[in-house]
């Protein structure tokens, strides 16, 4: 079935690219629509389980038109981006996008999408209304207006603050030095952008609150993220063309609790691409799914990472696998990473990290 889908797919781009205009593939991602929820989701690359749902995929172009391949069944796509609302901007403007976003933002369980786009063109936020419908909220976000200045690149969502909903955080850099010769512009080494999310669909501008380093100017072009001190708290790494990498470390806000799972397939593919995991504590509810690639060049943690507020206990974890098989969860403590098996529940981490071979410490 991935091989016939697989085939497809390489017509249908084919067809479209036989255009009088070519085009270049900044971001391909794959969407999946399964039996959780009736809208797609966005993914990095195929997986082999395709059991619970079918893999929808947006490609993110550059000066041209993206595309949000639909998934007919029987390895059979059709080229949605026009009428789904996500192949340009609000104003019908072709974007030249660099980077891809996805995330549950205003936690109703359909993640929306963020694309990174060149200097002079908002970043485009492609809200997800469900049943392939989206709308583009860059300006009621408040997202578009900070964005236009500078040529953006790696982004990802990611809740920084821990209150239990996703943030918003993106690197820049142009492409030509020429570009400091110029009265007015971004210049060719350029801050960072942090969006804090608002809670009501909303973001702020946060770089100018959130330290020095946000606002150093660089040439960047990755960007990962993922609790690297494993303390709770999602820190950043960015890739640059002239220099060497950064690490942001985040030191958080105290008192806000968090949770984080580490999952591993048994029927499934064994990194448990394309689980979701549905969180439900004090009557708020978030989702996520396990992830392979996205942003841009860097590979985020693959931990399912979600901020609490003031909350102490998971009322209750909800896992769709690749599989179809569906695992609950009740009654988990705050403040802990839980490593979970397909079939199996919360584990020792033991059981579901590679083994080290010996002396290779």
């Amino acid at each position: 079935m991935q091989d016939d889908a697989i085939r497809e797919l390489r017509k249908a781009i084919a067809l479209d690219t036989r255009t009088p205009h070519a085009h270049y593939f900044l971001g391909l991602a794959l969407l999946w629509n399964n039996e959780w929820t009736d809208t797609p989701e966005i993914r990095q690359e195929f997986v082999t389980e395709l059991n619970s749902g079918r893999p929808d995929i947006y490609i993110a172009n550059d000066s041209t038109p993206s595309f949000l391949y639909k998934n007919l069944g029987n390895g059979k796509f059709k080229e949605i981006g026009l009428e789904s609302g996500t192949a340009v901007s609000q104003d019908g403007s072709e974007q030249a996008s660099m980077g891809i976003a996805i995330g549950d933002y205003n936690h109703t369980g359909r993640p929306s999408i963020y694309t990174t786009n060149f200097s002079d063109e908002y970043d485009d936020f492609y809200r997800n209304d469900g049943n392939w419908n989206f709308t583009d909220v860059s300006y009621q976000s408040g997202i578009a207006l900070p964005s236009l200045p500078y040529v953006k690149w790696g982004t990802a969502f990611a809740d920084f603050d821990n209150d239990g909903w996703l943030d918003l955080i993106a690197v820049s850099g142009h492409v030509y030095p020429q570009v400091d010769s110029l009265p007015s512009g971004g210049g060719y080494r350029e801050p960072k952008l942090l969006h804090l999310n608002q809670t009501d669909g909303t973001f702020c501008d946060a770089r100018d609150l959130a330290g020095p380093a946000l606002q150093e100017r660089h040439v960047s072009r990755g960007l990962a993220v993922g609790d690297l001190f494993n303390d709770g708290n999602v820190d950043i790494v960015v890739g640059d063309l002239d220099g060497a990498p950064m690490i942001l470390k985040n030191h958080g806000v105290p008192g806000r609790h968090w949770v984080s799972f580490d999952l591993a397939g048994a029927k499934s593919n064994r990194m448990a691409i394309g689980a979701r995991v549905k969180l439900v504590a004090s009557g708020m509810t978030q989702s996520d799914e396990v992830h392979s690639g996205g942003s841009y060049l860097l590979q985020n943690d693959t931990r399912v990472h979600f901020g609490l507020g003031s909350t102490k206990k998971i009322d209750r974890i909800e896992i769709p696998w690749p599989s179809g098989a569906v695992e609950t969860l009740t009654d988990l403590a705050a403040d802990q990473f839980y490593s979970v098996l397909e079939g199996s529940g919360v584990v020792p981490a033991n059981r579901i990290r590679p083994a080290v071979p010996k002396g290779s410490r």
